[in-house]
């Protein structure tokens, strides 16, 4: 079982990075007033056939050839229909796929945020010379953080994101940006 929404989101984007993803935008809503918690992410991977998009959903559905479960989709759509939410998938073969989940922000069973800061280092720093950027954005309360891969290596110019000190500095910078939705 998924302890918090970071391991949600870090496993969908894990699928998506196996599907050749080279561009992932993770969106993240928490509406307090209209009870809403919800996160979106759309990836331009090879997308799913119209057969495996009715198949995905089923925990003994994969396209791992090392063990023959994929819990990942059932175990969220579980935890978003605990919540009194939903889960949504579109996706289209050679365009990419959008999944949004979607569930009651007072829920008593909705999981904590977890550490988000992780999860997202540990999708960019491994995959950075690989073409892929990831753009996260997370709104709450009327505040944004945004944090976009693109923008970061334009700024780096040239320097390496798995740089100590780079990384050090990126965890910070989500660190101090999250910190800031939270204050009311």
């Amino acid at each position: 079982m998924m302890r918090d929404m970071s391991m949600h989101i870090m496993d969908i984007c894990q699928n998506s990075i196996k599907a050749q993803a080279r561009h992932i935008k993770i969106s993240v809503v928490e509406d307090a007033a209209r009870d809403i918690f919800s996160f979106t992410i759309t990836d331009d991977g090879c997308g799913m056939s119209p057969e495996l998009l009715k198949k995905v959903r089923d925990p003994f559905t994969t396209s791992r050839t090392t063990r023959k479960v994929g819990l990942g989709i059932p175990m969220l759509e579980q935890t978003c229909q605990q919540c009194g939410g939903r889960l949504e998938l579109e996706s289209e073969v050679g365009k990419g796929t959008t999944l949004t989940a979607i569930m009651g922000f007072h829920s008593i069973d909705r999981p904590p945020m977890g550490d988000i800061g992780a999860s997202l280092l540990a999708m960019i720093i491994p995959n950075e010379n690989e073409g892929f950027e990831l753009v996260y954005e997370h709104k709450r309360s009327g505040k944004t953080f945004l944090l976009d891969t693109a923008e970061l290596k334009a700024a780096l110019d040239g320097v390496p994101m798995s740089e100590p000190s780079v990384m050090q500095w990126i965890s910070g910078f989500i660190k101090e940006g999250l910190d800031e939705l939270y204050i009311d």
